[in-house]
């Protein structure tokens, strides 16, 4: 079983702080016991770092748990799943206005089962899926611009709003 682990950070360039350095590992048995061999070394988890990890692997390699033991650790992952890939790639295509044929779409419908509810929070969210990342920081420094340019709110007298209570 493939796991995976943080290592010493090593210093970054001039001006960024340490970078932070990830393994991947696999337990094996040998004549001395148990061992941890090392797959790959990597400071983001890309397709190229699990295509490494997967051919040095001597037991079966699970994809899906290794991208979840990276990201409990804070790893940057960048690997998504086939099916993760595909749903943002179709919502991207509905925001467009682009619609699958009607037969395709009650199929989709029907294959995912019954639809949870979802959060008002989460719906507006969605909106932001497949988007790049130059939309969404102009998007986030207008934000910033906006709440710099909202007054900050008048300070109230010293006085609370409610009678102190004393004890006799």
């Amino acid at each position: 079983m493939a796991f995976v682990v943080e290592r010493a950070a090593r210093p970054g360039t001039a001006g960024t702080g340490p970078v932070r350095r990830f393994e991947v590992r696999e337990s094996v048995v040998t004549d001395r016991g148990p061992r941890a061999r090392s797959l790959v070394t990597f400071t983001e988890l890309d397709e190229v770092a699990m295509a490494k990890a997967r051919a040095r692997a001597l037991r079966p390699f699970d994809d899906t748990e290794v991208t979840a033991a990276a990201r409990r650790l804070g790893a940057p992952v960048v690997v998504e799943s086939a099916v993760e890939r595909h749903a943002r790639a179709l919502l991207a295509e509905l925001r467009r206005g682009n619609r699958p044929p009607p037969v395709l779409a009650a199929l989709i419908v029907r294959a995912l089962g019954v639809t949870p509810e979802i959060d008002d929070n989460v719906e507006a969210a969605a909106e932001w899926i497949g988007v790049d990342d130059g939309p969404r920081g102009e998007a986030i420094a207008d934000l910033l611009d906006l709440a710099d340019a909202m007054p900050a709110g008048a300070r109230r007298s010293d006085q609370p709003s409610f009678p102190r209570i004393e004890s006799r």
